[in-house]
């Protein structure tokens, strides 16, 4: 459980980074709790990835997967909020690429005694497996719903301190080229989905709302980052592209 007063200023970094207004009413937008009541693990507890290792933790390497996050009520800043956090579920599948474990976690943020924020969040652990990486197409240029975010080390660096996230895939270019034989430097995954609710709220989403997403494909920081929305009748489905138009996250976001 972890409980502290949301103070206007992790808001305000974050809306300098993705270059959005910083809401008037003190309200939250969606997903940007996830730069509040924050794990923060002391130093000797992080393994040579910069990923805390727990006693539990299962082996291989860790990424966002998806998740599911439900707005019930207005998290605001100005009052303390209270994160309440627990293991739901584990489970091993066999990919194309070898082992997988997937481990689902449930957070729950109440503040003034209510349930603001229910989520649950996917993640998957698996083996290196030497795959190779698309170099990318022609460029395709951002069309109508769609929001360009330039990605570059300095923004994934800024990303990863703002979320307390030191995994070293999203800023030691080296680490990710000589160890895990990554490309570049990986986008993270919740950057994505904000992204993709970022250019939802852009387009009029507002209020309690339901969001589930899910990472496709690994995105990498010389690919760029477009995200899209599109309202319809009953959801507004989002997306994530890089600007050969390959899909690296999709979404579906609905009202309640």
């Amino acid at each position: 459980m972890i409980t502290e007063p949301i103070l206007p200023g992790p808001a305000e970094a974050l809306a300098a980074l993705l270059g959005v207004p910083l809401p008037e009413d003190g309200v939250l937008p969606l997903l940007w709790h996830w730069v509040y009541l924050l794990d923060r693990p002391a130093q000797a507890d992080l393994g040579p990835d910069g990923h805390p290792v727990r006693e539990g933790t299962p082996p291989g390497r860790r990424m966002w997967a998806g998740g599911r996050v439900r707005t019930s009520g207005e998290l605001r800043w100005g009052e303390e909020a209270t994160r309440h956090s627990e293991v739901l579920a584990t489970r091993e599948k066999q990919g194309r690429s070898g082992p997988l474990t997937f481990v689902t976690v449930a957070h729950r943020i109440h503040q003034a005694g209510r349930l603001v924020v229910d989520e649950e969040q996917d993640l998957v652990y698996r083996a290196s497996s030497g795959e190779t990486y698309p170099a990318g197409g022609p460029e395709v240029p951002p069309e109508p719903g769609e929001q360009a975010l330039d990605v570059t080390p300095t923004l994934l660096f800024r990303f990863s301190a703002l979320t307390y996230n030191a995994h070293r895939i999203h800023y030691d270019r080296d680490y990710c080229r000589d160890v895990e034989g990554y490309p570049g430097l990986l986008t993270h995954g919740p950057l994505q989905a904000v992204a993709m609710a970022e250019a939802a709220r852009a387009r009029g989403a507002a209020g309690p709302l339901t969001f589930e997403y899910r990472l496709v494909a690994p995105l990498f920081d010389f690919q760029g980052l477009i995200a899209s929305a599109h309202p319809g009748a009953d959801a507004t489905s989002t997306a994530v592209r890089d600007r050969s138009g390959r899909q690296t996250a999709t979404g579906n976001l609905r009202p309640g």
